[in-house]
């Protein structure tokens, strides 16, 4: 019995960094996903962000209609990348509206004038307190929101030209 006390530290040792290991070994989900699919849009009043747009609700997401809503800013560089993307889903007919992160209203404007418009609204977050109310960990981030004001779906990070299709069908199928 004494010697099988002797071992017993050992063995719990072993069981410690068998569980130690096989938490480091395992690969790890980065991507934090919003809690908010399925739920409602928080209630959220927004600025206008650039004149002649302008600012935007939650209550615009409940006229019946579905809708893209683009988290972006003008110094994020894959934002850059999926305009071409957003400027095909506008060309297809799909409303978008966006929440323009932590900006400014001349850094908002260059970017869609050196890079173009695909937004019907834009809010300002200065905050991001409507983006964490979202569950959105960074830009650019997507949702399609359907007619009722109900996330459907979220895109994490940036639109690819593969996307496009996909996302044009979810909202499609979220009359």
């Amino acid at each position: 019995m004494k010697r099988l006390a002797l071992w017993a530290p050992l063995a719990i040792f072993a069981l410690l960094f068998a569980v130690v290991a096989s938490g480091l070994f395992r690969p790890a989900e980065k991507t934090v996903r919003s809690a908010m699919v399925g739920k409602p849009l928080p209630d959220f009043a927004l600025p206008a962000m650039v004149p002649g747009k302008p600012g935007l609700t939650s209550a615009s997401f409940r006229q019946g209609k579905p809708r893209l809503l683009n988290v972006f800013a003008s110094w994020c560089i894959p934002c850059i990348a999926e305009v071409p993307q957003l400027m095909g889903l506008k060309a297809m007919g799909v409303p978008i509206d966006a929440i323009a992160i932590r900006d400014t209203a001349p850094a908002i404007a260059g970017f869609l004038r050196r890079n173009g418009d695909p937004y019907e609204r834009i809010g300002s977050d200065k905050a991001s307190q409507v983006q964490l109310a979202l569950g959105s960990s960074g830009v650019p981030e997507t949702f399609v929101i359907d007619g009722r004001g109900i996330v459907v779906k979220q895109i994490i990070g940036d639109i690819r030209p593969e996307n496009v299709a996909e996302i044009a069908q979810a909202v499609k199928d979220a009359r």
